[in-house]
């Protein structure tokens, strides 16, 4: 049965929920005449397996080179032994066949690239979408994956939020970046992630948002925050527009009876969820968008054995600061606490993303590798 329409009348996002709820196989196809593009989901019982767009600007050749992941060499050969066979097997396979790559690393690169396709889709507000359902579908994929639907509809949401504050200052992808003008009081020692420092390498006063998120095989999104993060810091201008004056920030005066969220950590510490969490909550009715609060409400109701009401906590306070690592990571685990291995995965992807140097880094890969682990035993169970 055919589900077709004009996307605004049914928008993608609510295409996306119908085909993850009746957990629908097949391929949704997407036109936007608008922008001359079009592009193709494959899903199989409702989650994602594979989707590609006419103007893709992320093919996995360029990505995995610009990632530093292989070298031009490793890609001239995959290219020149598949052009010598039968077509039939893919690159990606072919890199790790040839000791390029791991599979690990493959298949997480391939999924970097079908998330950002999806999210590019996921921006159309006008066009057509038409899918058909299959009994199978053959996602011509370099690597096999799964994406869950609800992660995917979850993180564009989190995107949409995120966007709303980018655009204060970061209108379009189309801007072009300099570096600001350098006043006598600016810090001469600047103290940045390695994301930053690669964004900011890249900024010549010539290429707009969009290509150098292509140069680094970044997503146009992730560029975006960071220049956004760089704009607010004096460190960046666009070159459209004349660079304001840093406005002195005022100093804050905390009431004198404010409560102190010290007596929550130590009795969290000390194994007192229960007046760990009074007292977060004690903090949280004096300041209600203090992260650090809800962070410790978090850890105490994921002690007193109540994941999901630790998570709607993280989520509020994700609506106060959706660029917070810790929220992230934190949401992970209470989704891996609740079984939830697909949606603990894309947290602790997207923790890692914005904090890859961090002192607990590597304490977060080797979680997520053994949830990783443990799903593939499960899923290789239900094959059985």
């Amino acid at each position: 049965m055919a589900i077709e329409g004009p996307l605004r009348e049914l928008g993608i996002h609510d295409v996306f929920q119908l085909l993850d709820l009746s957990r629908k196989t097949g391929i949704l196809s997407i036109t936007s005449p608008l922008r001359d593009n079009q592009g193709a989901v494959f899903f199989e019982r409702g989650a994602v397996v594979f989707a590609a767009i006419r103007t893709n600007p992320h093919p996995l050749g360029e990505l995995l080179l610009r990632a530093g992941k292989i070298t031009e060499s490793d890609l001239a050969r995959a290219r020149d032994a598949q052009a010598r066979g039968d077509g039939s097997k893919r690159l990606g396979d072919l890199l790790v066949e040839a000791g390029a790559i791991s599979r690990k690393e493959l298949e997480r690169q391939v999924r970097f690239q079908v998330e950002e396709v999806i999210f590019e889709l996921m921006s159309w507000r006008e066009g057509f979408f038409s899918f058909e359902e299959r009994a199978e579908v053959d996602a011509p994929a370099e690597a096999n994956i799964r994406i869950s639907t609800e992660s995917l509809l979850m993180e564009a949401a989190r995107r949409i939020d995120e966007w709303s504050r980018i655009e204060a200052k970061v209108p379009n992808l189309d801007v072009v970046a300099v570096l600001a003008d350098v006043g006598d009081d600016h810090p001469g020692f600047l103290e940045l992630l390695p994301r930053e420092w690669e964004v900011l390498s890249e900024i010549d006063g010539e290429r707009n948002l969009r290509a150098i998120a292509r140069a680094i095989a970044h997503s146009d999104f992730d560029v975006a925050r960071v220049i956004y993060g760089l704009i607010t810091t004096g460190i960046v201008a666009l070159k459209t527009e004349r660079p304001l004056e840093p406005e002195a920030a005022p100093t804050p005066t905390p009431e004198p009876d404010a409560p102190v969220l010290e007596p929550a950590r130590e009795a969290l510490r000390s194994g007192d969820a229960e007046g760990a969490l009074a007292a977060a909550n004690a903090v949280l009715t004096a300041d209600v968008a203090s992260v650090e609060a809800r962070l410790v409400v978090s850890r105490a109701l994921m002690k007193l054995g109540r994941p999901i009401d630790a998570a709607e906590a993280l989520r509020a306070a994700l609506n106060g600061d959706a660029l917070n690592p810790s929220l992230h990571r934190e949401l992970g685990f209470c989704a891996a606490w609740r079984g939830d291995l697909l949606a603990a995965l894309g947290s602790w992807e997207r923790y890692l993303r914005m904090q890859p140097a961090a002192a607990d880094a590597s304490h977060v890969r080797a979680v997520a590798d053994a949830a990783s682990r443990l799903r593939d035993l499960l899923q290789e169970h239900l094959d059985v």
